[in-house]
């Protein structure tokens, strides 16, 4: 009785933690169940990847690259046969930063390895060693700090000389590659096509979200990247397949959601995959087990979203200087905005000449607050652009 009562209250708890798992994921990967579609795309770059193909994975941000490269390192034959490394330099500013995070962040993939894994790395790339100690347990204790590793020239060095001489062929994908650009050495991209293209025993994938920035660097014969690249540009989800994916999770656990409500916020955050996830998440919050979610209830999970979000809005303006916040709102106001250096549109919202604006949308542009594609200029955060206009997202 007392065993059976114990393996029932089990089974229940198990049940009531897989109700509370919210099945719309805003950060990382949980698992193919709670990836949307992406078939072709990963069926492609991993026959890339195993084919030794360098690729260049191009979209505007939030449209899930990175969990499109989670997703296809999960992939059984570049699981059991490759180490897989993925590094965010979005936060970089310097080729010293650049080094160390490639560094920490192939220590950080190592440690599902094992100690030994971690330690033969750590032997090859001695720059790190100072900042790493174990437990008795084998467990890795984090001490690292940018001041324990030796000239990043050094440093990478030592990197590479572990890809070239680890126990599998390695894919090394940098996120944000075009971070690289603003820094202030000199001859970063050189350097570091010099280190790529002497490793023999890894392939790279350069992701990243400046459209503009990465075709100068990649596709442009005077730079270093030229033609060493395959490009792989990232468009939105299928609209049917995510309606697909969203009236599933909601069935299986036990709630209903109509597909015009999934089309609305489809549409509204024009197939980003990021901003739809996080609205999506806060509906299936909304609406209870036996509920039914409805087109309605879109508008009140975007102002509450905004809602939770408007003290960062704010500080993210007060920033800003004046000339900086004039330009963010006009751009904004059009939505989609074009030949902003033009008469026109200096004329339509009261701003100062053109040469100030070329200074000031390269600011705005460097905080990730406005993105550029082509000859368009959008703000990026589709929340903060609602919030600006004072819109709810009706």
């Amino acid at each position: 009785m007392i065993k059976s009562g114990i393996f029932a209250f089990a089974n229940y708890l198990i049940i009531v933690v897989y109700m509370m798992q919210n099945p719309f994921i805003t950060f990382g990967y949980a698992g193919p169940e709670y990836f949307c579609d992406r078939i072709m795309e990963t069926e492609k770059l991993k026959k890339l990847l195993l084919n030794g193909n360098n690729i260049v994975l191009m979209s505007q941000r939030r449209l899930g690259k990175t969990g499109l490269l989670y997703h296809t390192f999960a992939q059984e034959e570049i699981k059991e046969n490759y180490n897989t490394f993925i590094i965010d330099i979005y936060s970089t500013k310097t080729l010293n930063d650049l080094v160390f995070e490639i560094g920490k962040a192939i220590l950080g993939s190592l440690k599902s390895r094992g100690r030994k894994a971690m330690e033969r790395f750590l032997d090859i790339v001695s720059s790190l060693k100072p900042g790493v100690t174990f437990d008795i347990m084998g467990n890795a204790t984090w001490n690292l700090e940018q001041g324990t590793m030796h000239s990043p020239s050094y440093m990478l060095d030592q990197i590479f000389e572990y890809l070239n001489a680890s126990d599998r062929p390695c894919i090394v994908a940098i996120d944000e590659f075009q971070q690289i650009m603003y820094y202030p050495e000199k001859n970063v991209e050189e350097t570091l096509r010099t280190y790529i293209q002497k490793c023999s025993k890894a392939v790279f994938v350069f992701s990243g979200s400046e459209r503009h920035l990465l075709s100068e660097m990649f596709h442009s014969p005077a730079r270093s990247f030229y033609a060493s690249t395959t490009t792989l540009p990232l468009g939105c989800i299928d609209k049917e397949k995510y309606i697909d994916f969203a009236i599933s999770h909601f069935r299986n656990a036990g709630k209903t959601i109509v597909p015009e409500a999934v089309a609305k916020v489809y549409e509204r955050f024009e197939g980003v995959t990021w901003f739809m996830q996080k609205t999506m998440n806060q509906l299936f919050f909304d609406t209870g087990r036996g509920e039914t979610c409805t087109p309605a209830m879109v508008g009140i999970a975007v102002r509450e979203i905004i809602c939770d979000n408007s003290t960062i809005y704010e500080d993210l303006l007060y920033q800003l200087t004046s000339r900086q916040r004039d330009l963010l709102v006009a751009i904004n106001r059009e939505g989609k905005a074009k030949a902003i250096t033009g008469s026109r549109f200096i004329r339509k919202h009261h701003l100062s000449s053109a040469s100030t604006i070329q200074t000031t949308i390269k600011s705005l542009q460097e905080r990730q607050l406005v993105t550029r594609t082509l000859d368009t200029y959008e703000v990026y955060d589709k929340f903060f652009a609602l919030w600006l206009m004072g819109e709810d997202g009706k």
